[in-house]
């Protein structure tokens, strides 16, 4: 079984993670850009983070034989701090750059008039790029959120099919999926969803323009639920074709509408030193 991790937060993992990410056939992944779980106090801090998830979180990933890609964005929860907007004029240098596959994660925390004004301007940058979008939906007023979401990816101009709405549940599903957009569904203990209700919606809408993520993080939270979802699939009667769609071939026809997908991982030593690395280069590899 070959999985793509959609959404995973590696910043926050182990070493142990990613070996153990790796026996279990994550081949690659997309980490978005977050909230650190601590505010940020301005955008030299931005700058950092960023520049850790294109140059060392790529090298990490690589000891281990997992191509890393990432996301980059003001995350919707910062967008209400004005020491955190000024980021947004940023942006277009980190847009540029090789693996970085969509604009993420923006969307609403609060829905706030503020959160709305950096998700618009985001969503304009995706287009800009030529980018991808992926879409963060509040964890209150769920429904409402993904509802405005909708109204403004549509305001914008952005194709339905450059935006990942994620976080969907049972209750916001079949709102993205009439509206074109791809689906994003995160394996979460407790919080969001679990393998087999992510099991029950693909047997009721079927496997296109779906994506199972497992959101890992610095909360309680689990990188191989990618790899559960699949074997629930499997005892569930869906065949191994079907869970690579959903767990590799999805994935890359949704990220590779960024022309910047580097699957072919170059395998780095663990000995090996970070400046010299081709990863860090942002070298693919041949």
């Amino acid at each position: 079984m070959r999985i793509f991790d959609p959404h995973i937060h590696m910043t926050s993992r182990t070493t142990d993670d990613y070996e153990a990410m790796h026996a279990a056939g994550v081949r690659a992944v997309v980490e978005p850009a977050f909230w650190l779980g601590q505010p940020r106090t301005g955008v030299d801090s931005f700058i950092d983070y960023f520049d850790a998830l294109l140059g060392w979180e790529r090298f990490r990933a690589a000891q281990f034989g997992i191509a890393h890609h990432c996301t980059i964005a003001l995350n919707p929860k910062e967008a209400n701090d004005p020491r955190c907007t000024p980021v947004l004029d940023l942006l277009p240098r980190y847009l540029a750059k090789d693996g970085v596959v969509a604009v993420g994660e923006v969307g609403f925390d609060s829905m706030t008039e503020a959160e709305e004004t950096a998700f618009t301007r985001q969503l304009e940058l995706a287009g800009e790029h030529g980018l991808p979008a992926m879409v963060h939906t509040p964890h209150r007023d769920k429904l409402a959120g993904t509802h405005r979401t909708l109204e403004l990816v549509a305001a914008v101009g952005l194709p339905a099919g450059h935006v990942l709405v994620d976080h969907l549940n049972e209750v916001t599903v079949d709102v993205v999926d009439d509206a074109g957009a791809w689906m994003g569904f995160s394996i979460y203990p407790d919080t969001k969803m679990d393998p087999h209700r992510m099991v029950a919606i693909l047997e009721r809408r079927g496997l296109d323009r779906v994506l199972v993520n497992s959101a890992a993080d610095w909360g309680r939270s689990d990188p191989l639920t990618t790899r559960q979802t699949g074997d629930a699939m499997l005892a569930a009667g869906f065949s191994d074709d079907d869970v690579d769609r959903v767990l590799w071939r999805n994935p890359v026809e949704f990220y590779g509408q960024s022309g910047r997908l580097l699957l072919e991982t170059p395998q780095v030593k663990a000995t090996d030193t970070f400046e010299g690395s081709s990863v860090l280069r942002g070298e693919r590899a041949s």
